[in-house]
């Protein structure tokens, strides 16, 4: 039987039934997470930028969008807001949303209405 200090060197505990995700950081529940809130803001020049890609998704273009300067939640929320305006599906991922389609045209728009400074990135 491996002992508790055995455990903690693999990473500790990753997902409960009871509480769901947990943080490997901090060991708490990712809701009550207190490691989160001492993660600085991303940093960047203010503009957010929306491109196009294909690349290793089978040809199927994904309209990207770079640079927002939001902390994961309201990332996860603009996100959100973001696909039900364009009708797709999509995800958050590493501080970019992705946006299954292509929609710069629409994400743009939208991010304007916002009042996020956007440019087009890319061909």
């Amino acid at each position: 039987m491996a002992s508790l200090r055995d455990l903690k060197s693999l990473g500790g505990l990753v997902y409960s039934t009871d509480h769901g995700r947990m943080c490997p950081d901090c060991s708490k529940p990712k809701a009550e997470c207190i490691c989160k809130l001492n993660k600085p803001l991303p940093t960047g020049d203010g503009v957010v930028r929306v491109s196009r890609e294909t690349k290793g998704r089978g040809g199927k273009a994904v309209t990207l969008i770079k640079g927002v300067l939001l902390d994961d939640a309201a990332l996860e929320q603009l996100g959100k807001k973001l696909k039900t305006a364009c009708g797709t599906g999509g995800t958050v991922k590493d501080g970019v949303i992705e946006v299954q389609g292509d929609h710069i045209e629409r994400v743009m728009t939208e991010l304007q209405k916002l009042g996020h400074k956007v440019k087009r990135a890319g061909g």
